[in-house]
Order: structure tokens, then C-alpha cells, then sequence
């Protein structure tokens, strides 16, 4: 039975272009059949609407670039649920609103199908290298059936939970990344601006505790076990870091809004008197706001520390 694919963008055409690669028969379909020409001529077979890729198809994929066409693609009337086959899995590789995966799950679980959200990360230059994360949320048991096809795509397909585990996963993700390239926005114009030649603050800073770590491995020691004492490095001295820095770019009349808005945070968990609390104790106030309590059994995350981490995934920030 060959897998659909619907979408063959910069994204969609890699991932299918593996697809290929790994033997797999493919059902394709885009808005423009000139982007299929690379995959037709390896032997894929042309459909004329995802309607027509469902009536062929136990599996689809679909790369698509917003929530509205993924729910066109699903429910429209020559879409994916008037052809989808009982027992059929619909894998979305899209970032997408958790609303509207759950949406969809919802729909093609009424005729006995599988909707999973499924979407990826590494850019197109891991879509074409096969260096890629897929993020899966839905039933575990059509994660399972269709691991291959995922493995043929990504060298990190990972099961996350629920339907829209995955989609707030990549959210998250995203989410980090950014709020991060702000951040570093503002604490690297500082140093410019105090005079610091660029490439020699760049490769300085690199050096550090922080440059030398994983983005997300800061989370390890405290956030997730939910241990704070004793302190790796003490709330006081990093709020007295923190403020240093915040003077210097006054000084300078350097606008420093997140910056400030950590130290603002700093000064609050140093009024609870958490002075003598590791620094990342700063953290536990976001999770009262959220009404959670974060505290991972030491067993889990000490195998979640041990599965393989991916080379290609390794960059420092």
C-alpha cells in the first residue's frame, strides 16, 4: 500500500524526496503539479485531490504552511475525511494550533480514522539530510504502525502523548528560540555599545558556562526535578550579576526591556526570601501564575538523559 504525501514545498519535497529513497511507494498531490515533477519521475502517482490521496492511502502525510489550509485539506469536499479509509492514520507535519489538531482528531476519530499531529524541526537543510525531530501526538498505536515511514523521514521521530502534545512541544520550541534571540539582542548590543569589538564578545562569551551548555539542558538540575537546595549558583549573586548588567545599559541609555523584566523577576523571588535558593529558583514563580508544580521522577528523567542526542542538534544557544 504506497503512503500519501500532500504539500511539496520546501519542506513537503524533501521529506517526500526520503520517502522515495527508503522504497516507499507514494500517492502525491500539491496546489501545483509542476512540484511533483521530481517525484513523479521516480515512480510517484499523481492524485487530483487529497480526497483521491485517502482513497489509496492506509498513511498521509501533509506539509502545509498554515492552519486554515491544513483544515482545508482535511475537511474541505474533496478533502482527506470524504476518502479517509477505517483504521487510516493522517499525520500533519505542519505547525499548527493545537485547536485545530485536536479539531480534526475529533472528525476523522468519527470515522474510525487517525488524525496525529506530527509536526518537525531542523529546517529544510534537515528535511533533505534526514536530520530531523518529528514531534507525534495522537494514538501511540498509529505511531507504531507507521514508525518506518517516519524513520525514512527523520532521525528523531518521537512519541510526546495526546493529541496536541506535539503541536504545544513545537510551540514551545519555537517559543524558546525566540524569546532567547531577543534576549541575546539586547545583552549583546550592550556590549557593543560598552565597546566591546563584536566577534571578540561572541567568542568570548561562547566560552562560558553558559555558551558551553545545550539551550534546554539548563533546565536539568533544578527546573525539572523541582530541587533548588542546595544552590549550584546562589539567587543573590546572580540578581547582583543581573543588576550590574541592567546599570550599565541605563548608563549607556540603553533600552534593556526584557533584560529589566529580569531583574524585575530576580527581585521578586529575592523578596520571598529565596536569596540563598540556586538562581534558577527565579523559575518557580512563573510556574504559581500557571497554577503548576513541576517535579520529574529522577528514574524517568535519568533515562530520558540517556536516550541518544542527535550530533546535528548540538549547537550552543
Amino acid at each position: 500500500m504506497p503512503i500519501g504525501f500532500i504539500g511539496l514545498g520546501t519542506m513537503g519535497a524533501r521529506m517526500a524526496g526520503n520517502l522515495q529513497r527508503a522504497g516507499i511507494a507514494l500517492v502525491v498531490h500539491d496546489l501545483r503539479k509542476e512540484a511533483a515533477a521530481s517525484h513523479l519521475a521516480a515512480g510517484a502517482v499523481w492524485a487530483g485531490s487529497p480526497r483521491a490521496v485517502a482513497e489509496q492511502c492506509d498513511a498521509i502525510f501533509t506539509s502545509l504552511p498554515e492552519p486554515p489550509d491544513v483544515e482545508k485539506v482535511g475537511l474541505a469536499p474533496d478533502g482527506l475525511l470524504a476518502g479517509i479509509k477505517r483504521g487510516a492514520a493522517w499525520f500533519d507535519l505542519s505547525t499548527n494550533s493545537p485547536g485545530v489538531v485536536k479539531m480534526l482528531h475529533a472528525a476523522f476519530a468519527e470515522k474510525g480514522a487517525h488524525m496525529l499531529d506530527a509536526p518537525v524541526s531542523g529546517g529544510p537543510q534537515g528535511a533533505a539530510s534526514r536530520k530531523l525531530a518529528i514531534w507525534v501526538g495522537g494514538e501511540k498505536s498509529a505511531f507504531d504502525a507507521h514508525k518506518a515511514a517516519l524513520d525514512a523521514m527523520g532521525d528523531q521521530p518521537r512519541y510526546i502523548g495526546p493529541i496536541g502534545s506535539a503541536t504545544i512541544a513545537k510551540l514551545v520550541h519555537n517559543m524558546s528560540s525566540y524569546a532567547v534571540v531577543c534576549a541575546l539582542a539586547e545583552t549583546f548590543a550592550m556590549g557593543v555599545k560598552a565597546g566591546v569589538e563584536p566577534l571578540a564578545l561572541w567568542d568570548a562569551v561562547r566560552q562560558g558556562a553558559a555558551g558551553r551548555r545545550f539551550t534546554f539542558d539548563a533546565l536539568i538540575n533544578q527546573w525539572l526535578p523541582g530541587t533548588y537546595d542546595p544552590p549550584d549558583f546562589a539567587l543573590k549573586l546572580a540578581h547582583k550579576d543581573v543588576g550590574l548588567a541592567t546599570a550599565l545599559g541605563r548608563e549607556m541609555g540603553l533600552p534593556m526591556r526584557i533584560c529589566e523584566m529580569v531583574y524585575a523577576e530576580m527581585s521578586e523571588a529575592m523578596a520571598r526570601g529565596w536569596a540563598g535558593r540556586d538562581s534558577r529558583s527565579v523559575m518557580l514563580l512563573e510556574q504559581e501564575r500557571a497554577g503548576i508544580s513541576v517535579k520529574v521522577d529522577p528514574e524517568r528523567l535519568k533515562e530520558a538523559l540517556a536516550m541518544p542526542f542527535p550530533a546535528t542538534q548540538g549547537k550552543k544557544g
